[in-house]
């Protein structure tokens, strides 16, 4: 069981780590992608800095669903003697989430190189390209947080209910679970912005508080 508080405890400050890392870079070098530039405008400014996007995307989509499975496996360990089928459902959001991820970061990437290459010889094709990967993307992971939001509401119940890890600490990641839950609502995707600011602290705290604890 130490063992698990020691997996789940470090993947959780990690995950809180990829998280600032992306929020900085995105709101720093990155900044202007997420502007409203058009297609032609976005694909000519991600040309320009291409390995430091792919570098982005590689951290906070492919190492992030990397290591949610760890941390996902670990409260799976914890929580399941006192609530198992909380437990059990939520590991398997936690896994579905890693895997939506994971291909989302990896797609982004290899779709990027093929629109770049296509630059050259048919801009037009290229942009049209690129709006496709973009909506893959979105659709899979960058734009609803349905999934995560689940995952986050499943194993704070599960926390809850089982009087294990500060109450305060699951309030939060009620908050959380319901802020990604609402991106799958038009006109709401802002709230993803929302979630992921409170995933930091939520992660951070969950991080230290299994690692201070004691079999």
């Amino acid at each position: 069981m130490k063992t698990l508080y020691k997996i789940g405890g470090s993947a959780a400050l990690t995950q809180a780590t990829i998280y600032i890392f992306g929020f900085i870079l995105l709101i720093g070098s990155l900044n202007p992608e997420a502007s409203s530039l058009s297609i032609n405008e976005r694909l000519a400014f991600l040309s320009s800095n291409q390995a430091l996007y792919q570098l982005w995307i590689f951290v906070i989509y492919v190492l992030f669903g990397v290591v949610l499975v760890f941390l996902s496996f670990a409260l799976n360990g914890i929580l399941k003697a006192k609530k198992p089928i909380l437990s059990g459902i939520a590991v398997i959001f936690g896994y579905i989430w890693s895997v939506l991820v994971i291909a989302s970061g990896m797609i982004t990437n290899i779709g990027l190189e093929a629109a770049l290459a296509q630059q050259p010889k048919n801009i037009q094709q290229a942009s049209q390209l690129w709006l496709t990967i973009e909506t893959l993307q979105n659709g899979l992971g960058g734009g609803v947080e349905v999934v995560g939001g689940i995952w986050v509401l499943l194993v704070t119940l599960a926390g809850l209910k089982a009087h294990q890890l500060p109450k305060v600490m699951h309030w939060l990641g009620l908050l959380v679970g319901l802020a990604g839950i609402l991106t799958v609502i038009p006109g709401l995707g802002d709230l993803g912005v929302v979630f992921g600011l409170l995933q930091i602290v939520w992660f951070a705290w969950l991080g230290i508080v299994l690692l201070k604890t004691k079999d």
